[in-house]
């Protein structure tokens, strides 16, 4: 499965063994990130460990020529961008048990290839990632070159075709059939749409990059459902979130655990939808447009690599950062200074032995086992700073929670890796300024991070209507209202009672909170939103509709964005009813789509064919 023929490579390139650890055999501890692979080149593997090493990620390699053959490890000192020292993500390659020479991602501050010596192979052999720390160690992928001066490529796009040839994958993807709507996007928005087009008879394909739906609002981010829902005239408007809606809440902390999220409810609701189905694991990396018309997307599986063609009529982009609009030349907006950042949220817990359980510190008493925390002179330095959890009330519970955010100033594209770092640098510099400069929490440990960012802001793509703050600030009506905004106009920006202390990039948010953000609601966000002024058969749904940045504050919530995504769904059902585009929607079929959005989708409804 991972053995590379020579069959099309050029001289200088055969015998290269091209091993990508997403699909080891086993994964041990170390988990799938795939979220920064559009910058990259890859899904990689990451030692998600919170300071406690992760087990061996494993996998058997078959070679046609043994031999010496020199070993290149493609990694990152994820640390080096701030200069800082101490190398956390260090690991070992062991093959057939013996740890090479070299220890891996302790320098440079991008992803290349780390040299790591020669080695002789035998017909086959057994590797295996060791992780050193626990701290964030990332390994993209392994090479072996017979050719010891070869030099493998190490940029986008040029890597991308020789990825393919090394792993003996076709050119062209597999044709995976055509749909009446491709959704782009698992998230609250984007299964939510492919629910409401599947119940009104449309050929449906919902793509998502990760293992569970919900986005933010899943077992690996844990935001929990904001916005309210099911307001007249439209009351409907919000059953299939209702349907997805946790039968819990969950909250900050050690209860804000992964079962509250219900993710396999969730997949078995959507794989159990007659019309729809759901591809899991699957990235959208390449857009097929002509004519201001998107034809096909293609996708690529994190494990395996496989690549898929998806033929549609009509599309949505869900994706939150309009990656699907963007690559097919849909108009958007961006706001790269200022903008809302992203937050990691995290909790720790007393160390018992037990990962990610319900109400750990309320219902265990301290057992007095003590839990060390290994200083991290690389993490974010609040050894003498002031933080929540550090000063004021509540003390834990002011950990991990909404406002630890970074990357107001960086490229919520370009840098995405490196604001998500920062969270982890910052949430590693708390924990160890409370552990061992304040010496507290003695027995407790980290104990649940997510690695998967929850973004709040990026790619706005723009439709028809731009919606502003004044519109909600004044009640402006539209004729085409059709998602109920009720959520303030809650915009993150960097928090300036921490700026100033802690310096560079910032690490903490406060929300806009005072009378002016707020607004008579709901709010009926415009139809014309929700579709590209552009492209002739692209709708969005989520937070990249066509909002300004201040407006992005009240629609970005997921019960919000999930209604978007029901009324998305219906209006795929009148474009292929009418034969019509997005846009004919509105000029032609408005009051079609109104009273679909009376009857609601939450059940089956009549075919749209």
């Amino acid at each position: 499965m991972l053995l590379l023929g020579t069959i099309g490579l050029p001289a200088a390139e055969s015998h290269l063994v091209l091993v990508e650890c997403e699909a080891f055999a086993s994964l041990g501890g170390w988990v799938i990130d795939q979220q920064f692979m559009d910058q990259m080149g890859s899904p990689y593997l990451l030692a998600h460990g919170l300071g406690r090493p992760v087990a061996d990620a494993t996998t058997t390699v078959n070679v046609t020529t043994p031999g010496s053959y020199r070993v290149w490890v493609r990694t990152k000192d994820w640390v080096a961008p701030w200069q800082a020292p101490g190398n956390p993500g260090r690991f070992q390659l062991a093959i057939d048990g013996k740890p090479l020479a070299i220890t891996f991602g302790t320098q440079g501050a991008e992803w290349h290839w780390q040299d790591g010596g020669l080695i002789k192979l035998a017909s086959s052999a057994k590797l295996a990632l060791h992780d050193l720390t626990g701290f964030e160690g990332r390994c993209d992928a392994i090479l072996f070159s017979f050719d010891p001066n070869y030099t493998p490529p190490n940029m986008v796009p040029e890597m991308t075709p020789w990825r393919r040839h090394l792993l003996g994958q076709p050119d062209a993807p597999e044709d995976a059939g055509c749909h009446d709507l491709v959704v782009i996007g698992g998230g609250m928005a984007g299964t939510c749409a492919a629910l409401a087009a599947a119940r009104l008879g449309l050929d449906v394909a919902l793509v998502q990059d990760r293992p569970v739906l919900g986005g933010n609002n899943s077992s690996e981010v844990r935001v929990w459902l904001n916005g309210n829902t099911c307001f007249p005239p439209y009351p409907l408007i919000g059953a299939i979130v209702k349907e997805l809606e946790p039968a819990k809440r969950a909250h900050y902390g050690e209860s804000n655990s992964a079962d509250k999220y219900e993710d396999q409810r969730r997949l078995d609701l959507v794989r159990n939808q007659p019309n729809l189905t759901l591809l899991t694991e699957y990235r959208v990396n390449e857009v097929t447009a002509c004519n201001q018309q998107i034809t096909a997307v293609t996708a690529q599986h994190t494990r395996s690599s496989r690549r898929i063609e998806l033929r549609g009529r009509w599309f949505v982009d869900a994706t939150g950062d309009g990656a699907v609009g963007a690559r097919a030349g849909a108009d958007f907006d961006m706001t790269l200074a200022g903008h809302m950042g992203v937050s990691n949220l995290w909790y720790p817990q007393l160390d018992c032995g037990c990962d990610d359980k319900d109400a750990i510190n309320s219902a265990l008493a301290d057992t007095g086992q003590p839990s060390p925390f290994a200083r991290c002179p690389w993490a974010v330095d609040l050894s003498n700073k002031p933080f929540p959890g550090r000063t004021g009330d509540h003390g834990l519970q002011n950990l991990g929670v909404w406002y630890w955010e970074s990357g107001f100033d960086r490229h919520p594209i370009d840098e995405a890796e490196l604001m998500r770092d920062q969270n982890l640098r910052a949430m590693y510099g708390a924990w160890d300024a409370l552990k061992n400069v304040d010496n507290l929490y003695p027995n407790h440990r980290l104990g649940w991070a997510a690695f998967i960012a929850g973004k709040r802001e990026s790619r706005r793509l723009l439709g028809d209507l731009v919606a502003a703050e004044t519109d909600f600030r004044k009640a402006v009506p539209y004729p085409d209202g059709c998602v109920p905004c009720t959520w303030p106009i809650d915009l993150h920006l960097s928090d300036p009672k921490f700026r100033a202390a802690n310096g560079g990039d910032a690490i903490l948010s406060s929300a806009t909170t005072s009378k002016e953000y707020h607004y008579a609601g709901p709010y009926w966000l415009p139809y014309r939103c929700l579709y590209s002024r552009n492209m002739n058969n692209l709708f969005m749904a989520g937070r990249d509709i066509s909002v300004t940045h201040q407006a992005l504050g009240p629609v970005r919530v997921m019960r919000t964005c999930g209604m978007m995504g029901e009324v998305v769904g219906m209006a795929a059902a009148i474009c292929k009813r009418h034969n019509t585009s997005p846009r004919g929607v509105y000029q032609e079929h408005l009051t079609d789509l109104q009273e679909l959005m009376k009857q609601g989708a939450a059940k089956p409804q009549q075919s749209a064919r």
